[in-house]
């Protein structure tokens, strides 16, 4: 989560959809969170299948809508192929529908 939360801070003040001052706070406020590393059993494995079923070569992606999968939550994100491709399996939404 960090990796990619930092990657997108970063791209979006590089094409200077947000400025550096807002990149700086949304940073500081992601390594202030309370958030606790968490690899659920059977993750793997799982991506594995969430990958075979949608004609994925690569799990990266997969990776995300298993983790959702395996905890029965939503899925967060802002990457289309990923909506478009995970939201028969889990409910993904985009920013715009928090």
């Amino acid at each position: 989560m960090w990796s990619e939360a930092s990657s997108v801070l970063h791209e979006l003040r590089w094409r200077k959809e947000i400025s550096g001052e807002l990149a700086s706070i949304a940073l500081e406020r992601l390594a202030a969170a309370d958030v606790s590393p968490r690899r659920p059993k059977g993750l793997i494995e799982e991506a594995w299948r969430v990958a075979d079923r949608l004609g994925w070569a690569k799990t990266y992606d997969a990776e995300y809508l298993a983790l959702a999968r395996l905890l029965r939550c939503r899925l967060l994100t802002t990457d289309a192929k990923l909506k478009a491709g995970g939201s028969g399996l889990v409910n993904v939404i985009g920013p715009a529908e928090l």
